[in-house]
C-alpha cells in the first residue's frame, strides 16, 4: 500500500452534497493546500456539463484543492495528470493494468465502460479536482452514452474508499511532480499510450454542430486533434463518442 503524500492534507466525511463544493470552501476559508476531501457518500455530486454524478456508499468521491502556477490553461492540463494518476491507483489495487483505458478529455474506461470520472472546476487562485470512481457498485445510468461499471463487478475486489484515496493521493503527487518538473510533452506522451479509440473514427458533438473523424492525437494544450474530411481539427472542448 503506498504511503500517504508529505504536505498533502485531507478531510474525511460520513457524507457531503459535493466534494467540489466543500474543497473550494475550504480553500476559500483559508485551509492550506493540496487538500483531498473525501465524502463516504455524496447526495448532490456534479459531472461534466451539468450532468449528475452518482456517489453511493462504497463508490468514491473525492476531490483535491489546489494552487497550481501558471495560466488557467495550464491548470486545466491537471485533468491528464488526474487521469493517469486515477489509472495507476486503479492498477494498484487490482492488479489489472490491462483492463483500463482513457477516454478524452477525462474519463476512465474498463473494458469500454465507464468506471471512473474527473470534474476540473476553478475559483479564484484554486483549482478543485473532483473524481469519482465505482468502486463497489455499478449505479443505474439510463440513456448514458457509455454503459457505467464497478471495480467490484469486473475483478471481485472493492478496496475501502480511505484505502483507494491513499492510493490516488500518492499517485497525483507522483504524476503532479513529474508535470511541474518536465511540463505537459511526457504527460501528452503517455496519456496517449493509453488513450481509447486512438487511431480509429469517432464522433465529436459540439454545441452548435458535430464533426466526424479519426482521432489523430491531442496536441500540446489538450484539444483532441480529429482528421476530417474537412482536414485537420483542433477541438478544446467537445463530447466524444465512439462508433460501434
Amino acid at each position: 500500500m503506498a504511503d500517504w503524500p508529505e504536505g498533502v492534507g485531507r478531510r474525511l466525511y460520513p457524507t457531503l452534497p459535493s466534494t467540489n463544493t466543500e474543497a473550494l470552501r475550504l480553500a476559500r476559508a483559508g485551509e492550506a493546500t493540496p487538500l483531498w476531501v473525501l465524502a463516504l457518500e455524496q447526495t448532490a455530486g456534479r459531472g461534466r456539463r451539468g450532468n449528475d454524478w452518482q456517489g453511493a456508499r462504497g463508490n468514491f468521491s473525492a476531490s483535491l484543492a489546489m494552487r497550481p502556477d501558471g495560466p488557467p490553461a495550464q491548470a486545466a492540463l491537471r485533468s491528464f495528470t488526474a487521469a493517469l494518476a486515477l489509472r495507476d491507483a486503479l492498477i494498484a489495487v487490482c492488479g489489472r493494468a490491462d483492463i483500463f483505458t482513457l477516454k478524452w478529455p477525462n474519463d476512465v474506461l474498463a473494458k469500454g465502460r465507464k468506471i471512473a470520472g474527473i470534474l476540473l472546476e476553478s475559483r479564484d487562485d484554486t483549482l478543485c479536482i473532483g473524481i469519482g470512481v465505482n468502486l463497489a457498485t455499478t449505479p443505474q445510468v439510463p440513456g448514458a452514452a457509455f454503459a457505467p461499471v464497478s471495480l467490484h463487478e469486473l475483478t471481485g475486489m472493492a478496496p475501502d474508499p480511505e484505502t483507494f484515496l491513499t492510493e490516488l493521493a500518492a499517485a497525483f503527487a507522483a504524476r503532479e511532480a513529474a508535470f511541474t518538473t518536465y511540463g505537459f510533452a511526457p504527460i501528452r506522451t503517455e496519456w496517449l499510450a493509453h488513450a481509447a479509440r486512438l487511431g480509429e473514427t469517432v464522433t465529436a458533438r459540439l454545441a452548435s454542430r458535430t464533426e466526424v473523424g479519426v482521432f489523430g492525437t491531442i496536441d500540446e494544450t489538450g484539444a483532441i486533434v480529429l482528421e476530417t474530411a474537412k482536414g485537420r481539427l483542433a477541438l478544446p472542448a467537445a463530447e466524444i463518442f465512439f462508433e460501434g
